[in-house]
């Protein structure tokens, strides 16, 4: 089978949060099928044109039509991990030579032009998708592409799309006057794509993509109610036929605690000793008392609302009260720097505050900490809760997407479960469960038991890997 995934971000040649990982890892579980012809195709960014570390080379180039202009396109590639995995790269230093991926006035304009710019390159290039993967709003504008410009030639009228929905809060939305003088499409399909007060690219890419999946099964359901649509709940409702879940995974050899060199200490399932002793390596690190008794709480997180943070704000106090040290590593909104900057400042005995991306520190976090605090508001999958459980450390986290998928709770007369959890969005619940945390914590012989099923627990991309070809094969 032939598939094109298509992504604004994909590591290892630029990321920016969870999609970035999805794009390396989902493509490589399934390169491992040497049947499958996959080609990636990424923006031409200037942070992956000025790294030296990539080998890459030029392919063609030719001109991409927008409306009343034609903009100039290079081709470029270079070879995946695997043989049979190309990377592209789409190249127009108007749209990417710039410092970051995203945030930009024309966005809308950047990523319609990618995704048009994709389906041209086909013409140029001796492969033809039977399925084309697109992830997020940025591509979202290919199903519409390719049944406006493209189906008239036979080689395009074969291709399948599925529509991944990573974040449904970002959908792409520009003015209307943005059909005629980007888009210049013929007026049909301006209903398609138009919704509410404006254009709006993924819900073009809903009605028109062959198959809808959301990155979690709760996600799946969820996102067709109010609360979590962000306005799109009946356009979901309408297509829910065609909208399923599938879970994300993570690489399961990079997040190894027996293997991972950016760790002080590897340690088998179940050895609480040698867990203990990342801890001691991370309180001094951040210059946190050394007590390898004392329960770590890790986050790491983009510090916004949505996360669960104003949680956190409303019984900080409680918090701190606690027999715990607390960990935070992640950036985001000022409001909530400065609370753990503060916390930090008037308890610098139990909280360290890290207002910096840094993957290293995180690893030791993940490792070192004993619990994992995750009480999203909304969280469409989560990756840091199933890496937190890679190195046996307990989640907790709010019943909602890919958490409550991937986190059931434990019952620790059984032990059957993975962590704890609440349910309401109210902050004396998240308290609540991090202080039944805290008392199983105690039995050490229970604990024991969880951590090895933690590290044991299956999250690689095995068995979503099957769902998606299930999904593929079946367009």
């Amino acid at each position: 089978m032939n598939i094109l995934f298509a992504s604004s971000e994909g590591a290892p040649f630029i990321k920016t949060g969870g999609l970035g990982d999805v794009i390396y890892a989902l493509p490589n579980e399934l390169a491992n099928d040497t049947q499958h012809r996959i080609s990636i195709f990424l923006p031409y960014y200037r942070a992956i044109k000025n790294n030296p570390n990539f080998q890459i080379e030029y392919v063609t180039n030719f001109g991409v039509p927008l409306s009343w202009r034609s903009q100039y396109c290079g081709l470029f590639k270079a070879k995946g991990k695997k043989p049979n995995i190309t990377y592209y790269f789409i190249d127009n230093e108007y749209y990417f030579d710039r410092d970051n991926a995203y945030g930009y006035y024309d966005d809308g304009e950047r990523f319609a032009y990618f995704s048009k710019a994709i389906l041209e390159s086909l013409i140029h290039l001796d492969f033809t998708p039977d399925v084309i993967h697109l992830h997020d709003w940025q591509t979202a504008l290919i199903p519409l592409w390719l049944k406006a410009n493209y189906c008239h030639m036979e080689r395009f009228q074969r291709i399948k799309t599925v529509f991944t929905i990573h974040n449904i809060e970002y959908q792409g939305k520009v003015p209307d006057t943005f059909f005629q003088e980007v888009l210049g499409l013929n007026p049909y399909w301006f209903n398609v794509v138009h919704y509410d007060t404006c254009l709006n690219f993924m819900k073009s890419a809903i009605v028109l993509a062959d198959k809808i999946t959301t990155v979690s099964r709760t996600y799946s359901f969820e996102i067709r109610h109010a609360y979590f649509a962000h306005g799109l709940q009946n356009i979901l409702q309408e297509y829910g036929y065609k909208v399923t879940g599938v879970v994300n995974g993570i690489d399961t050899d990079l997040y190894n605690a027996q293997k991972d060199k950016t760790i002080a200490h590897n340690f088998k399932p179940g050895d609480l000793e040698g867990k203990a002793k990342n801890k001691v390596a991370l309180q001094e690190r951040l210059g946190l008392p050394v007590n390898k008794d004392i329960p770590v709480v890790g986050m790491i997180t983009r510090l916004v609302a949505h996360k669960g943070l104003d949680l956190v704000e409303f019984v900080a106090n409680d918090l701190m009260n606690l027999p715990i040290q607390f960990v935070i590593v992640g950036t985001g909104e000022e409001r909530f720097q400065n609370l753990f900057h503060r916390l930090s400042w008037e308890h610098p005995d139990k909280m360290s505050a890290n207002i910096l991306f840094d993957p290293v520190l995180a690893n030791l976090v993940y490792a070192g900490s004993d619990l994992f605090l995750m009480p999203s508001q909304s969280e469409p999958c989560g990756l840091s809760q199933l890496i937190s459980m890679r190195y046996g450390t307990i989640p907790i986290v709010r019943e909602t997407g890919g958490l409550y998928d991937t986190v059931p709770a434990l019952n620790v007369d059984t032990m059957e479960g993975r962590g704890f959890t609440f349910k309401s969005y109210n902050a004396h619940d998240m308290l609540g469960s991090l202080k039944s945390a805290l008392y199983f914590y105690q039995n050490k012989k229970k604990l024991k038991q969880l951590v090895t099923n933690l590290m044991e627990y299956d999250c690689s991309w095995r068995e979503p890997v099957k769902e998606y070809l299930s999904i593929y094969q079946s367009l």
